[in-house]
């Protein structure tokens, strides 16, 4: 049975309707703080099966025998599989197929599995692991970007010739750095980064009867999942089944397979028992998809009014052993690589490169968040050339609706920056810093830094970015949102169940909503890009205005009117106003057939209608059209004895078009930032010579709430985005971009030396203070 969330979360639901722009409670609110919602890491159906993939634990090398009879002997041993058990085409990924499900014989990472062991119990699993020998002939690999770019590296793919996946240019007009009179350059490097989620990657499968694969999958993309599992593993689409309940956490990290293949082939090879994937932490941090580690040079130059004129970035982002979504990310990195601003010349080269080293996948802030602690700090460094304000200088520079951005898109959606960057210069945060800077206690420095970020909005140029949503009524007047975009606890669930309330006019407790089902919901895309409310949500809105037409016009029958005047929906019925008379939902569902109480509705995002020729060696996603947008202060205090950095104070402005729910928004924005304070001071995925040194949160530091300062978001008067759902744009993404930025500028302000290297360690700070 699908999951079900209810409308509301509270104990005496209001019937009252839902309204949008209410800070209504999530509908999944309790069932979580209950620990009642199911998660796919909760699922053990009856007769269950373990799978687990043995790891090659080897960065580089080629693999020749795998001695796997002992193993095979060991009691509660179902099967053990390799690659020659693969009926397909043993290759996944979601645009570029590359990476086997089970390792032939090129080993390219420490992460690549070899084997699937398929047992009864845990305990025959962790015998069958050590008794498993390993033949692999180990070979020079290459486990940073200076080593991969060398002459003569040893390759990763042969088909990949200097080991670049991607390389790309955005160039609108030329650069001219001697017309400037004021020049800044610089280095800056960005670490890998893991996701973190609280459930790890996990699943089950089972082969019915009929043929149907059936999956229960913490997955951020359900209906695409059945394209790489068939092609991966040769079966047709339409019968892979994939049910997708509520995600603990994704970030990117499940958008793309994951145990997906691996269980599939499990269940294939045990028809009619249902086979479990959990992965440890371990597992994870070794095999699941990281963020991008980035290597960038800027030079930037203004006119001597400040105004912005020339800039020439290059980027090298890891992409790790295999494709997955590198170049994608690289060419968002690029789009974003000028910043929010006006600047007539620009020259971005992206170059994505493979490593012997975990896959770089996608992560909230898909590569723009590298990018945005360089522009930004290049930002505040030109300021100071300058001796002027650097609120006042991204002022003079920030974009406008239509302007045209860095990568010479013109700017037609809603653009809202420079009401947010109005709202930090008029924050007491701002305007009282030099005084709260001079009342640091002893041993310690204060300073603010500023960043002004933004965040491209769904799938870009050449992709269809679409969404059918359906809702439904029951035969008690009820109301069923079945939802096609997973919920990894972003909220989306719940807005839906307050859009589809506001339109129908009906209270939270009429309205439940189904977790995402290949069999009961359609294709919408993956929840990622921040697009998940905006798209689907649209299409919810036509799915909602349909039925509410629908039950306005059978009332009408029923209560013998000739036309609509005066009848309202309302919680429970549908009323005529004028007479008094009224029709519950329950009466006229009973004069319904399921097809009349059934509603679709499409949308398909907005393009750019006259794409620039700016770029050059991009395969698809550029340029976008929609752009969330933030402004964020950072205020730190340094202890000048250890280098320990502290956040104290944290705003952020953020420009998401209309409010739905200022809770929700909130805390999305909240959620965002912390992630990105991570990212800046904490959060360091450690590889050495290829293999994994940070094994566990014992060593993979993350912020804890103690380690966090208030984080205070707001909404300033913005534009409302025409294309969206009541005026909203995603802002899922454009939070993480600004905490990195913003504490390396707020240092500089405290009096350290410039910091170009994330995560800002002590030791860095420490370094930074001296000769100050």
């Amino acid at each position: 049975m699908p999951t079900q969330i209810s409308g509301n979360a509270t104990e005496s639901p209001s019937r009252s309707p839902m309204t949008i722009g209410l800070p209504l409670p999530r509908g999944d609110a309790r069932a979580k703080a209950c620990g009642r919602e199911p998660y796919a890491a909760d699922l053990f159906p009856e007769n269950l099966l373990l799978a687990q993939a043995l790891r090659s634990g080897l960065p580089c090398g080629r693999l020749l025998e795998l001695d796997l009879e002992e193993a095979r002997q060991i009691p509660g041993i179902v099967a053990i599989l390799t690659a020659k058990d693969v009926p397909g085409s043993n290759r996944q990924g979601i645009i570029h197929k590359d990476m086997p499900v089970l390792v032939e014989d090129r080993i390219r990472y420490c992460g690549d599995p070899v084997a699937l062991l398929i047992a009864e119990n845990k305990e025959a699993i962790r015998s069958a692991m050590s008794c498993i020998r390993i033949h692999a002939e180990p070979s020079p690999g290459v486990f940073d970007l200076d080593e991969a770019m060398a002459e003569n590296a040893p390759l990763v793919h042969e088909d990949k010739p200097g080991n670049m996946l991607a390389k790309a240019t955005i160039q609108k007009g030329k650069p001219d750095f001697d017309a400037c009179a004021a020049v800044v350059e610089g280095w800056f490097e960005t670490p890998v980064q893991a996701h973190g989620f609280l459930e790890t990657e996990a699943g089950t499968a089972c082969l019915l009867e009929d043929g149907t694969l059936r999956m229960e999958v913490s997955t951020q993309s359900p209906f695409r999942d059945r394209l790489e599992i068939s092609h991966a593993l040769g079966i047709p689409f339409m019968q892979v089944h994939i049910h997708a309940p509520s995600l603990g956490g994704g970030f990117g990290g499940k958008d793309g397979a994951t145990v997906q293949c691996l269980l599939g082939l499990a269940a294939l090879h045990c028809p009619g028992r249902s086979v479990k994937m959990l992965w440890e932490r371990e597992e994870s941090f070794v095999a699941g998809y990281k963020r991008h580690a980035c290597r960038m040079h800027y030079r930037l130059g203004a006119l001597a009014d400040g105004s912005l004129h020339s800039l020439h970035a290059r980027l090298w982002y890891d992409t790790g052993a295999y494709a997955h979504l590198g170049p994608e990310v690289m060419e968002l990195g690029m789009e974003h690589a000028a910043g929010p601003y006006r600047i007539p010349h620009n020259l971005t080269e992206g170059f994505c490169v493979h490593t012997h080293t975990p896959t770089g996948g996608a992560m909230r802030a898909f590569g723009v968040c590298q990018v945005s602690f360089a522009f930004e700090s290049m930002m505040d460094m030109l300021a100071e050339k300058l001796k002027q304000d650097p609120l006042e200088l991204r002022l003079r520079n920030a974009l406008h609706r239509g302007d045209t951005n860095g990568a010479g898109v013109l700017l037609e959606s809603s653009t809202s920056l420079a009401a947010c960057l109005e709202g930090i210069r008029n924050h007491p945060l701002w305007q009282t810093r030099r005084q709260w800077q001079k009342e640091a206690p002893p041993f310690c420095i204060r300073g603010t830094g500023l960043a002004a970020v933004f965040n491209a909005a769904g799938y870009g140029g050449g992709v269809r970015d679409a969404a059918i949503a359906k809702i439904e009524m029951d035969v008690k007047g009820h109301f069923i949102v079945h939802n096609a975009v997973t919920d990894m606890g972003q909220g989306n669930s719940s807005a839906f169940l307050q859009i589809a309330g506001h339109i129908l006019r009906q209270s939270a407790e009429a309205l439940s909503l189904r977790q995402p089902d290949t069999r009961s919901a359609y294709p919408s895309g993956s929840s990622s890009a921040g697009r998940t409310t905006y798209t689907f949500g649209k299409a919810l809105i036509s799915a909602c205005e349909e039925l509410a037409s629908r039950l306005i016009n059978r009332a009408g029958l029923i209560l013998f009117l000739q036309n609509d005047e005066g009848l309202v929906l309302e919680p429970g019925r549908v009323r005529h106003e004028p007479s008094g008379r009224s029709v519950s939902l329950e009466q006229l569902a009973s004069f319904m057939s399921l097809e009349e109480r059934v509603c679709l509705g499409q949308f398909i995002a907005p393009v750019c209608r006259e794409v620039p020729d700016t770029s050059r060696g991009f395969f698809i996603g550029f340029p976008h059209v929609i752009f969330g947008y933030g402004a964020h202060l950072a205020r730190v205090e340094v202890d000048t004895l250890t280098g320990r950095v502290q956040v104290k104070d944290y705003l952020a402005l953020t420009d998401g078009g209309a409010v739905l729910n200022p809770s929700m928004f909130d805390q999305q924005v909240q959620g965002g930032v912390a992630q990105g304070i991570g990212y800046a001071l904490y959060e360091d995925f450690i590889t050495e010579k290829g293999v994994v040194k940070t094994k566990d949160f014992t060593t993979y530091l993350m912020p804890g709430s103690l380690d966090l300062p208030d984080i205070l978001s707001l909404a300033p008067p913005v534009e409302e985005e025409e294309s969206g759902p009541f005026g909203m744009k995603g802002i899922g993404e454009v939070a993480m971009n600004g905490p990195l930025p913003a504490i390396a500028n707020a240092l500089r302000d405290a009096g350290c030396r410039r910091i170009h290297k994330a995560p800002i360690m002590a030791e860095a700070v420490l370094g930074s203070l001296e000769n100050r």
